[in-house]
């Protein structure tokens, strides 16, 4: 055990013992004053419940009197036999200075109870009107003996007023010890915490003071403290930290810079990552753009081929300007809206998009080319293989710190297997030029650019539809760890 640890228990140690000994002291005059005062009051209580139990007799017998029943009998034998016991409970009360009341007491419970016993008597020998004698009679010694009781109770009274009044006093001269106690044994213990706590916090402060100065970079200096337990090899052990101290914050600050830079390098590469993963959008979207307008102009020949030209150029536009930033979902909305003037062109009503979008989000960064290769997707696998062709919804909905982005169609739907590829970024291999780099390119870019996983969820059903849902930050990641790395 240290020497802290020793000044503590002994303190702890002094305080138990002096709180024990007033404990004891007040447990002991309590017990001893309750068991005084349970004796007297138990002497009060015995004498009223001869008077109850007289007047139950009474009642009892009356009760029997008027209609002879067992029940009223053998109430009325319970009765007597609780004022039996009753005359022996006040039989241990007797002492010297009541013995000759208390034997005339006595007496009276057991002429009540012979009284009580001829009525009865009588009556069961059909004397009437001797029984209803014995009967007043009783009736008569109840009354005394409630009389009599209160004439013992009052002597007892008077016997032990001096008894309540040295109670009393006492308790008052109990009181002023205990007062006289409490601030002796409070002076005590303050002396003894003041001498405690001050050879515990003399040496913390010296400590206290070697630390400011070391961290105001004065290095130079011996840290000496005066004490003889722990914090004496606390100091020791502190005042060979100085001397090492600067080495190491040199050395903390060049691991800090290489970390820093490593940070960088890490984000420029990711950055690196996502540039290249966003040129192969446009090889193969070109690619389905083109065949598109070239069956319309072979087929038609109108002049709503230079409305699909229009629009193929601002695609094409679009995705030169954005190729290696981020953009708005207005941005992207607007891309959509203008891929699908090009997939009306070619599917006419087969093909229908609804548009539900709360405008309120569309200020959200977002890589390019983000909604376009899903709607191009379910266009391709939801629409195209169809008669009758099919429906895609758009809804953009803002959920506090998210925004959800849905893309739904009413299509065949996709497999298990195909599900949990997409979701884990790896190539579909397909009988389309389209879908496999441009769906699982998404799931990559969006992870990239975000820098955190989950942000894309599909769900399938067989013969039913698909539903690509993504939550989207409304702050980017990577710009949040990046501007904490340079503060």
């Amino acid at each position: 055990m240290n020497r802290i640890q020793k000044k503590i228990w002994m303190l702890a140690s002094v305080v138990l013992i002096i709180m024990a000994i007033i404990w004891i002291a007040l447990t002991y005059y309590n017990q001893k004053t309750q068991n005084q005062y349970n004796d007297i009051l138990q002497r009060y209580l015995s004498m009223n419940e001869v008077t109850s139990t007289s007047q139950k007799v009474v009642t009892d017998l009356n009760n029997y009197l008027l209609e002879p029943s067992e029940n009223h009998l053998g109430k009325l034998d319970k009765s007597k036999d609780k004022l039996n016991m009753a005359k022996l409970e006040i039989g241990k009360l007797r002492n010297s200075k009541n013995e000759f009341a208390l034997m005339n007491y006595m007496n009276l419970i057991d002429s009540f109870i012979e009284t009580t016993d001829r009525s009865l008597m009588f009556y069961a020998e059909s004397d009437t009107e001797t029984s209803n004698k014995e009967f007043t009679e009783a009736t008569r010694l109840s009354k005394y003996i409630s009389e009599m009781t209160l004439t013992l109770i009052d002597t007892e009274l008077k016997t032990y007023d001096v008894f309540y009044r040295g109670i009393i006093d006492q308790s008052a001269e109990f009181k002023k010890l205990g007062i006289w106690l409490m601030l002796l044994i409070t002076l005590l213990l303050l002396v003894i915490t003041y001498w405690f706590s001050l050879s515990i916090t003399r040496p913390v402060q010296q400590l206290t003071r070697a630390a400011n100065e070391l961290s105001a970079g004065k290095f130079d200096k011996e840290i000496k403290v005066e004490s003889n337990d722990e914090i004496s090899f606390l100091a020791q052990t502190f005042n060979r930290m100085r001397i090492n101290i600067n080495n190491l914050f040199q050395e903390i600050q060049q691991k800090a810079q290489l970390e820093h830079e490593l940070q960088q390098n890490k984000l420029l590469l990711q950055e690196s990552q996502l540039k290249n993963l966003q040129s192969q959008i446009n090889p193969h979207f070109l690619f389905n753009t083109l065949n598109t307008l070239s069956k319309k102009a072979y087929l038609e020949g109108s002049e709503e081929t230079s409305d699909l030209l229009v629009s193929v150029a601002g695609l094409l536009r679009y995705n030169l300007k954005w190729l290696d930033k981020s953009v708005t979902l207005q941005d992207e909305v607007m891309v959509i809206q203008q891929y699908m003037n090009i997939q009306k062109a070619r599917f006419t009503d087969r093909l229908t998009l609804h548009l539900d979008i709360d405008h309120s989000c569309l200020e959200v960064q977002i890589p390019g080319l983000t909604l376009q290769p899903i709607i191009e997707n379910a266009v391709i696998y939801a629409v195209e293989p169809r008669e009758e062709g099919g429906q895609i919804w758009l809804r953009i909905k803002d959920g506090e710190n998210m925004v959800k982005i849905e893309v739904e169609d009413d299509g065949p739907g996709i497999s298990e297997d195909i599900r949990i590829q997409i979701l884990e970024g790896e190539r579909i291999e397909t009988n389309s030029a389209s879908t496999g780099i441009g769906f699982v390119n998404v799931v990559k870019r969006l992870r990239l650019f975000y820098g955190m996983e989950n942000l894309m969820d599909i769900q399938s059903d067989i013969g039913i539809g698909t539903k690509v849902v993504i939550r989207i930050p409304k702050t980017r990641g990577v710009e949040q760890h990046a501007q904490t790395l340079n503060r």
